[in-house]
């Protein structure tokens, strides 16, 4: 069955998480100043410019050679991040820095927020979660000066083996697609681009990356459950990019298939997304190239570069499919305002905020998950003196991420201990033990009212899991302190499913995930009943491996150098539905400290346009307030040979006691399609389909039908993607966006939401207006036929500010000398010196927003993009390079982010014609530069 994304309601109780994301993009503007657009010069006049995207990119590439074209698809090393490409000054072409992650910025980089892993966003089930945690994600990315955030990872979890389950999102198509849209549209509303991946069938750490891991799985099984996230993720994300994987499909590398890449992100989804291959994925030069893959990361494999450029000479790649390539990057990058917002972020800043830290907090509370709460043992209540906390992850060893490229580093973690001590005040003892004797922890336990253990088990990219059992070390504990006290919570910090051979002993377990660094205030919230548990399991936890859908040797981790996919459609709960099998913890199941009920289900009659509304009441029938997930799942006629039930829709909703709301789910033809594999496309059957509403995979108290009679539902309307747009605060627009119609005659109306703010679009599907404000945003474009046929198409829309009002004034430094191009010579390369003050257009220069300086149509360059004491100070072409961005410090200084230093005059020299350089900060008068009026 295909799965598009259905509108959702917010849940309320996230309304305060997007007043702090707000927050944290108001605490952005501060720290990165918006970008002023440069006007447009006759050097680079796409630059600056208000035309459209696909002028400003023909423009360009009319001046490009090969080897610069080639150049933007070809990784290089040396550089802050895990991946770049680089600048062409000649042609006003910045660098696109590329960073992990999918948690935050990774790679030991430090003053970053550690948020809680990508499953605890996706245990939220909340699209205002997700988006909240992708907006830090993006505001922090960008602050450190990327260009690119290496994420979000929405493989599916086929198997809780998997070494990188904790970094993705779930079991599910359909959840997966839409919080990963979710998460991307975050991340991109700060101007920071998102790559989507790992395109596809990337499920496992064994054998990656070589032929051994190659995945036997049928086209059906690939449309159906492997390719549908990232069809919702560039197409409702509008994501920017896509990473293929390390995975082999049938055969062919992943990055050298044109199956997935040619054949459906560009032309089955329609995308213009590019696509960069996992770090060293590439095997292969035309392979590669033919087959849609359009960068190749980190770029020393050979395989591009000088290799590429000799496969076109040679006709075995064609210059046009190198132009299709670099069309897709450079689409992005002018519709990212790359050309017209230079980065002033940089590797070195402190990005981190009380805002990111509490959004943090928000995540972990809303995506731990409450499995059992026996005899109401929680929360904690005044009547609770003593509480044993025991074991090493509680505070010595605390496990708050998981390892690999989605390893975020803390500048501090919250430990579970502390968290609970603080939250317990001075009424209550909190005792603990390490849990290194099972005998002394269990005396400890023995002692308190309550005991709340905790355990936890390593997940990382590069290796799979033998099993899923805890330590055998930490089983044995929590079977000694439950022994000891019949009041025991345990608390597991795990990537994905673990057994629990204790779990009829102890009274209450959570699963905490990897939470980041606000761990132990957000287990202590919930502890103490502070906040109402509202997480949902975004997977399954079996029994044991014997319950798992990949349960032979064939099919994980492969034999044969083959990795059959013999499940196909029967993955997760599917599994479970279609095996008769009973797991530990179904699949959307979650508890709350309070109740809830469903019921007056409503299945509406499908329309002329082919769509039906699905409602259904939700009561809070206990005595406080709380949030419930419903999950709206169908059922598709035995003859589409589809899964027992899948998942095509879910609300959060927050209720006080007593009170209900009703959910809303729009049902579409798009909804309930299966992959036909004789004609190769998405077919729907007639017949009756089962309307499914309840709170889990196991627990769907109400039941419906929808019957379908025709195949041919309404009259399909298609919505041609402009592509990403980018535009001048300031300058009029006008954006047509077209659609047809099968039905003769009809002319759809159009709508739009997240319009930039200034513009609106006609009826008739034209964008209008003078956009007022600085910004990213995504744009949904919808055309409704007289039938009530709708389409949506969504895609990026930058504004950069205007120049208009930028004052250009002489700078004034030691002695009283100007800040001065020799001879007013704006040549590359000529010096930035001092001289004396007279007026000259050499000494007349503008610092924009983007933080670069400029005088005669150039900006001031720190040589070769230094770093050392001593470099030299130069005028050269704007290129968006760090080498080119100055931030204004106290004393007047002009500081260069990029390498930390300030502009300096050698030597306090007053001597006309002194080059200037870079040194250490010093706060001496000889860095002090004063803007005259």
């Amino acid at each position: 069955m295909r799965v598009r994304p259905l509108p959702l309601t917010k849940s309320r109780a996230f309304v305060a998480l997007t007043a702090l994301s707000l927050g944290a993009a108001g605490l952005l503007s501060a720290e990165l100043p918006a970008s002023a657009a440069p006007a447009a010069s006759a050097t680079c006049p796409w630059v600056g410019s208000n035309a459209p995207v696909a002028s400003r990119v023909s423009q360009l590439m009319a001046k490009m050679s090969l080897s610069q074209e080639i150049s933007m698809m070809t990784g290089t090393k040396g550089s802050s991040f895990v991946g770049e490409t680089p600048a062409i000054g000649s042609l006003c072409i910045p660098a696109m820095n590329l960073e992990d992650g999918p948690a935050g910025v990774a790679d030991g980089m430090t003053g970053v927020t550690q948020l809680p892993a990508p499953v605890s966003a996706a245990a939220t089930w909340d699209t205002g979660a997700e988006s909240a945690y992708g907006k830090v994600i993006g505001s922090e990315e960008a602050a450190k000066g990327s260009t690119v955030d290496l994420g979000p990872t929405i493989n599916i979890v086929r198997d809780p083996r998997w070494g990188r389950a904790f970094e993705s999102i779930g079991e599910d198509p359909y959840l997966n697609g839409v919080l990963g849209a979710a998460e991307i549209r975050g991340v991109q509303s700060t101007g920071e681009m998102a790559q989507v991946k790992h395109l596809a069938a990337y499920n496992q750490e064994t054998h990656r990356n070589t032929s051994s891991d190659n995945v036997i799985v049928d086209q059906r099984t690939l449309e159906e459950i492997y390719l549908p996230a990232f069809d919702t993720s560039v197409g409702s994300g509008a994501a920017s990019s896509v990473m293929c994987s390390y995975s082999t499909i049938n055969g062919t590398y992943a990055c050298q298939n044109p199956n997935i890449m040619n054949d459906v992100i560009h032309k089955q989804f329609g995308s213009n997304a590019f696509i960069t291959s996992d770090w060293g994925a590439l095997h292969t030069t035309a392979g590669g190239a033919n087959a849609g893959l359009d960068q190749d990361m980190p770029g020393d494999d050979g395989y591009y570069g000088g290799a590429l450029q000799t496969a076109v000479n040679n006709g075995q790649v064609s210059k046009a499919t190198i132009d299709a390539a670099v069309r897709r990057v450079l689409t992005q990058m002018f519709g990212f305002g790359m050309f017209d917002n230079v980065s002033s972020g940089s590797p070195r800043a402190t990005v981190t905020s009380s805002a990111h830290t509490a959004t943090a907090r928000q995540i972990a509370d809303q995506g731990t998950v409450l499995l059992k709460n026996a005899n109401n043992q929680l929360p904690l209540t005044s009547s609770t003196k003593s509480i044993a906390v025991i074991g090493a992850d509680a505070s010595t060893s605390v496990r708050s991420a998981g390892g690999g490229s989605a390893s975020v580093k803390a500048g501090s973690v919250v430990s579970p201990l502390a968290g609970i001590t603080s939250r317990a005040g001075s009424g209550v003892t909190v005792t603990y033990n390490d849990g290194s004797s099972s005998s002394s922890a269990a005396t400890a336990a023995g002692k308190a009212n309550v005991a709340v253990v905790f355990v936890s088990k390593s997940e990382s990219e590069g290796g799979d899991l033998s099993n899923i059992d805890l330590a055998s070390s930490d089983n044995a504990l929590i079977s000694a302190v439950a022994k000891a006290n019949p009041h025991t919570v345990v608390v597991l910090n795990t990537g994905s499913a673990v057994t629990m051979p204790w779990l009829s002993s102890v009274s209450g377990v959570f699963e905490a995930w990897y939470s980041g660094q606000e761990d132990g205030n957000a287990i202590a919230d919930l502890l103490f009943g502070d906040v109402d548990p509202s997480g949902h399991l975004p997977v399954t936890f079996p029994t044991s491996l014997s319950q798992v859908p990949a349960n032979t040797a064939a099919q994980w981790p492969g034999a044969n150098n083959k990795v059959e996919y013999s499940e196909g459609l029967q993955v997760g709960y599917r599994h479970y539905d279609a095996t008769n099998q009973t797991p530990l913890f179904p699949f959307g199941f979650g508890l709350s400290y309070t109740s809830f009920s469903f019921s007056n289900l409503t299945v509406g009659s499908l329309t002329k346009g082919g769509s039906a509304t699905v409602t259904a009441k939700v009561t809070n029938t206990g005595s406080r307030a709380g949030s419930e997930v419903a999950q709206l799942y169908v059922v598709d006629p035995s003859s589409s040979g589809e899964p027992s039930k899948q998942l095509q829709g879910f609300g959060k909703v927050t209720l006080a006691a007593g009170a209900s709301t009703t959910v809303s789910f729009p049902v579409t033809e798009e909804n309930l399609r299966h992959w036909n594999t004789g004609s190769n496309a998405w077919t729907t059957d007639t017949g009756a389909y089962g309307i499914r509403v309840g709170d889990s995979a196991a627990n769907i108290p109400l039941s419906g039908t929808l019957n379908v009679t025709s195949a041919q539902l309404g009259q399909p309307v298609t919505v041609t993607n402009p592509g990403p747009q980018a535009t001048i605060a300031g300058a009029t627009v006008s954006v047509p966006v077209t659609a047809k119609d099968s039905t003769g005659g009809q002319t759809p109306a159009f709508s739009a939401t997240g319009l930039p703010a200034g513009l609106s679009i006609s009826a008739s599907g034209t964008i209008t207006g003078t956009p007022t404000s600085a910004g990213t945003t995504t744009v949904d474009v919808t055309a409704k036929d007289g039938n009530g046929a709708t389409a949506t198409t969504s895609f990026v829309w930058t504004v950069s500010p205007s120049t208009a009002g930028v004052p250009t004034v002489p700078y004034v430094g030691q002695g009283g000398k100007c800040l001065d191009l020799a001879a007013d010579d704006n040549t590359n390369g000529a010096k930035v010196e001092i001289y004396t003050c007279n007026n000259t257009s050499g000494q007349s220069w503008s610092h924009l927003a983007d933080g670069t300086l400029r005088s005669a149509g150039k900006c001031m360059d720190v040589k070769g993009a230094g770093t050392a004491n001593g470099t030299l100070v130069q005028i050269y072409d704007c290129n968006g390079t760090g080498a080119q961005v100055w931030k204004s410090g106290s004393n007047g200084s002009l500081i260069n982010p990029a390498s930390g230093k300030c502009l300096d005059d050698p030597k306090s020299s007053t001597t006309d014609g002194t080059q200037l350089q870079i040194w250490d900060c010093n706060g001496n008068s000889n860095q002090s530069w004063v803007p005259r009026a």
